[in-house]
């Protein structure tokens, strides 16, 4: 099963990983404001702070934007989720989520990108993705049965991740459950001593599809295109 669309490498330049940085900035405060700032029980948090600190975000960036979102901050700022759907080119079918404080400024950007693509309109691609919970974790156990502990936290499927964290290989695995359960199982990872990368509610196609290299070639920097928009915080793809 496919997850959202990652490129390799991205945190190499500089300027990339500032606007990764500014992404994950963007992630804890929303998931500040839907499931409060205490993240052992806000795993969506949770697993924010974990990739921000992954990224050697300093602490006092972090406790700002977890500030922020909590209205502790006097410049708060208030983001709206916007999804597009459409096409990359070779007609591969995409999700993109925003996270945004002008809709106008980030639909026009959008517009722009889409020109090299075909930006859709609303239904037209996401009936071709199941909407639901998704948990990437690693645990330092790495002799664990992935298939049972999935079993064990109530997910639906899994697979399994490569995953080094300072230098130490460890166990790493991609749950996926229904919408409802994803508060369920992320606490079941949290309480087996796993520990989270991301936890999201995630479009996941319904039938992968696959790409040739010449023409992956080009898909490939549309994505990157529409992933150096300030605005967009998550893209999914029917990419196997």
């Amino acid at each position: 099963m496919g997850a959202q669309w990652k490129h390799a490498g991205r945190t190499e330049n500089s300027a990339k990983r500032g606007a990764m940085i500014s992404k994950l900035v963007k992630e804890i405060i929303v998931s500040v404001k839907s499931g409060g700032p205490n993240p052992e029980g806000n795993f969506r948090l949770r697993a924010a702070i974990e990739a921000a600190k992954r990224l050697s975000v300093p602490r006092d960036n972090i406790e700002r934007a977890i500030k922020k979102g909590s209205g502790q901050s006097d410049d708060a700022v208030n983001f709206e989720i916007v999804t597009y759907e459409g096409f990359a080119p070779h007609q591969v079918p995409l999700m993109i989520e925003c996270l945004t404080d002008n809709k106008n400024r980030t639909a026009s950007d959008i517009r722009l990108i889409f020109r090299k693509g075909q930006l859709g309109s609303p239904g037209s691609v996401s009936w071709m993705f199941e909407r639901c919970g998704v948990v990437e974790a690693s645990h330092p156990d790495r002799s664990l049965d992935l298939e049972t502990v999935a079993i064990e936290v109530g997910a639906q499927n899994v697979e399994s991740m490569d995953v080094k964290e300072a230098g130490e290989d460890r166990l790493g695995a991609r749950f996926y459950c229904t919408s409802s359960d994803l508060d369920s199982v992320s606490k079941a990872l949290a309480a087996a001593q796993w520990v989270p990368t991301q936890v999201e509610l995630s479009y996941v196609p319904k039938t992968p599809i696959e790409v040739d290299a010449d023409k992956m070639k080009e898909v490939g920097e549309f994505l990157d295109a529409v992933d150096d928009q300030d605005d967009v915080h998550r893209i999914y793809t029917a990419l196997k």
